[in-house]
């Protein structure tokens, strides 16, 4: 059962964490500036929609957080319009990455001496700059 009290809490805990006034999380939400009053201040319980607005408009909010406070806010994963970086098989080359290292400005006296794949079969398969 939703504790409205928590809820109240985490929802002040977002409207702080987005750095918006109460006013301007409703408006970002689309419902009347009212509702946002009314919640906050224990007179009205959230509904479905409301909830589901919260949810839809801020994707950092994880709605398991927000109903029950289980889970992190913000959320651990990523979000889906984050690039994420894929390392390829071709990217393991000590050439690629001392010119990698070069191009992200590293400072020029650290280098990449050895990297080391392990396998999920236990073995594994070492490459340095000597071999």
């Amino acid at each position: 059962m939703l504790n409205s009290l928590d809820f109240t809490k985490r929802l002040k805990k977002i409207i702080d964490f987005h750095n918006v006034s109460a006013s301007n999380f409703a408006d970002k939400i689309n419902v009347p500036r009212s509702s946002i009053s009314h919640i906050l201040s224990g007179r009205n319980k959230p509904s479905l929609e409301f909830i589901l607005k919260v949810i839809g408009t801020f994707e950092d909010v994880d709605i398991n957080w927000l109903l029950f406070g289980s889970g992190n806010f913000p959320k651990t994963t990523p979000l889906p319009n984050q690039e994420k970086q894929v390392l390829k098989a071709s990217d393991l080359t000590i050439e690629n990455n001392i010119q990698l290292e070069k191009k992200t400005n590293s400072s020029p006296t650290s280098s990449i001496e050895k990297i080391v794949i392990f396998y999920m079969d236990g073995t594994f398969k070492d490459f340095s700059e000597k071999n």
